[in-house]
């Protein structure tokens, strides 16, 4: 507790000082997501200039709702996004467990893990991505839509980059945070490889708020588990995990809004409750699951990979976008720390290796249990092991 202490307060004196990066000018940033603006948000504030380049020409995203847990709020904390999400999305205390049929069984009170930081919540990934872009537009990074990185050439200042409109450039860091299918992983990193597909499918359903639901639920006992997330005072996103069949194609709108009403069809509760009141009107998505820790090294002279271009994991723990705003933090903590870009370079994979192989062994432990059936106390163990891990300050 103590160790805790000291750390956390350590944290928040490096907050304060922002110590500038020494060993980077100029960054290119490869992918406009979740990692990629939270890398690009670190590095400006330490006085790096940033561009961003994504392939999405109106750099949209698409998705139901997030779950926000105590460790993701903190790594926004370190942001300065805080308040923005407190604000625009759903802060609660408690998970509650429910058998599959609605019989409560239990209430999580969820922990607090640093002093005025709030325990878990929620927010629409929309609302989510339009907060980050707010604070990109506000420290005035440049982004360039429709482009991305066709060729990366490593030079002993940097790397030349050619973009897919033709256009060159010269940075000192190309940093590729360009979703599970990265191109720029491709291009540089040639001992990496595809995400492994777990044999899960998650579906995921936006609507407003059940009449009485106050905090994020949990139904277990099924062979396809459920849960129900706040995501602002009226509206939830609900989540059911079930074993991935391969399809000729892909559901329409119509195909999924049956299925997913027939695989809830023995669910109780507030998941009941979406089952008869959900409409052909609400966002309902469907996607086979994957996940891998890359090998090492992750950085190639210097391009270095973040996110889920190097470590993709499932849902389980409610982690992959906190995973990814963490790296974001701490690249630009260990650029700033490191003499060199190379040094800064191999600091942030040593501390965030281990971190990242937790959540992704562990995320893809309890899909194989919940696949075979297994004892739902397993589950718990590794759930709850893994968590308390997550909430050891990174």
């Amino acid at each position: 507790m103590i160790e805790f202490a000291s750390r956390a307060a350590l944290g928040t004196s490096r907050r304060m000082a922002r110590e500038n990066i020494s060993s980077v000018q100029e960054a290119l940033i490869v992918g406009g997501g979740i990692g990629g603006m939270a890398a690009a948000i670190a590095l400006a504030e330490r006085g790096v200039k940033v561009e961003i380049i994504d392939l999405d020409p109106q750099w949209r995203v698409y998705g139901a709702g997030i779950t926000i847990t105590g460790p993701t709020l903190r790594a926004y904390r370190r942001l300065g996004l805080l308040d923005a999400i407190k604000a625009q999305g759903a802060i609660t205390t408690r998970t509650r467990l429910f058998n599959y049929d609605g019989l409560h069984l239990h209430d999580l009170e969820e922990p607090i893990i640093e002093e005025g930081l709030p325990a878990t919540g929620g927010i629409m990934r929309p609302v989510l991505h339009r907060i980050m872009q707010a604070r990109v537009r506000q420290l005035e990074i440049p982004v360039r839509l429709n482009l991305t990185v066709i060729a990366a050439a490593n030079k002993a200042d940097g790397v030349d980059v050619t973009f897919s409109d033709g256009t060159s450039g010269h940075f000192d860091l190309v940093i590729g945070s360009d979703s599970v299918s990265s191109s720029m992983r491709s291009l540089a990193f040639p001992h990496m490889g595809p995400a492994i597909p777990t044999g899960q499918g998650c579906w995921r359903i936006s609507i407003r708020k059940p009449p009485g639901l106050e905090f994020g639920e949990f139904y277990l006992g099924h062979a396809n588990p459920c849960g129900i997330t706040l995501c602002a005072p009226d509206s939830v996103y609900m989540w059911m995990l079930t074993a991935h069949e391969e399809r000729d194609r892909f559901m329409d709108d119509e195909e999924l809004f049956r299925e997913l009403k027939r695989q809830l069809a023995d669910f109780g509760g507030n998941a009941g409750w979406i089952r008869d009141n959900m409409t052909r009107q609400d966002w309902i998505n469907y996607r086979p699951l994957a996940a891998v820790l890359q090998p090492k090294p992750w950085y190639s002279g210097h391009i270095v990979l973040l996110g889920d271009a190097v470590h993709a994991t499932t849902p389980h723990l409610a982690s992959g976008a906190g995973m990814a705003v963490e790296s974001g933090v701490v690249l630009a903590e260990e650029l700033a720390r490191a003499d060199t870009v190379e040094a800064g370079l191999l600091a942030y994979q040593e501390r965030r290796y281990p971190r990242c192989k937790d959540v992704i062994d562990s995320s893809v432990a309890v899909g194989r249990l919940q696949l075979a059936h297994g004892d739902p106390r397993e589950h718990a163990q590794i759930l709850e092991g893994a968590l308390s891990r997550l909430n050891q300050p990174f």
